[in-house]
């Protein structure tokens, strides 16, 4: 059975002819985009890197980490979006490799291949999270990073991101989030122990009402990104 919510692949199919709108239902992405994208490069840099974007939507995060020079394979299960990623290369003229599956296939399939994983804004849609990360640990080479980005579970994150972002602001469209399956850090990190993932950084992400921008910050409490590393040789595991 495949680690997925058709509920959840239905509301992104829905929205998929929109990806691309910068002032769409997606315009939370794209502002934080350049967030993401930087903190990534600053902990690895992404030139020439053999980079897998797990859940990649319409592209956004792939085209972003391809113009800074990574080779990118990107896989969703949602195909309007996928189609729509695809022909959205047409105008950027990028180099991206766009597949239907899941990260437990490519897995199976792609073992050790990858410098850097990427797995943003995605854990908190599917039904089982830590099967994704085992998948992210397998995939990554020894050495490699694995980069998660989620929402933490508290009263704080609903008034934020549920009943602030979808009802107050409407920054997103009401049920985009169920509260239940946000994630807490220490619930990453206990299933990124579970298979050796070694914690190098987080830092939380916050938002401006006021400016309408978005930040990076030392505070978890409501969006956090998570960098991740697998050690380098069988040595380093359980260490």
């Amino acid at each position: 059975m495949k680690n997925v919510d058709d509920i959840e692949i239905q509301k992104f199919e829905a929205l998929a002819h929109r990806w691309w709108d910068p002032n769409s239902e997606f315009k939370p992405l794209h502002d934080i985009n350049p967030l993401r994208v930087n903190y990534i490069s600053r902990t690895t840099g992404l030139a020439e890197k053999e980079i897998l974007d797990i859940g990649c939507g319409g592209g956004i995060l792939a085209e972003a980490l391809a113009n800074h020079g990574a080779k990118v394979t990107a896989i969703d299960l949602a195909e309007a979006s996928l189609s729509v990623a695809k022909i959205h290369l047409l105008e950027s003229k990028l180099d991206i490799d766009y597949r239907f599956a899941t990260a437990e296939e490519m897995a199976e399939k792609d073992s050790q291949r990858y410098d850097i994983v990427t797995c943003l804004e995605m854990l908190e849609h599917v039904p089982d999270p830590a099967s994704i990360v085992k998948a992210c640990f397998s995939l990554a080479k020894p050495g490699g990073y694995v980069f998660f980005s989620t929402i933490n579970r508290n009263p704080k994150s609903y008034l934020f991101a549920i009943v602030g972002a979808e009802y107050i602001l409407n920054l997103l469209p009401k049920g985009t989030h169920d509260y239940s399956k946000f994630i807490k850090p220490s619930e990453l990190a206990q299933w990124c122990r579970d298979v050796d993932l070694k914690l190098n950084d987080q830092i939380g992400m916050g938002y401006n009402p006021l400016t309408k921008r978005y930040f990076l910050q030392n505070n978890l409490d409501v969006n956090y990104i998570a960098c991740y590393q697998k050690p380098q040789s069988a040595a380093e595991l359980n260490l």
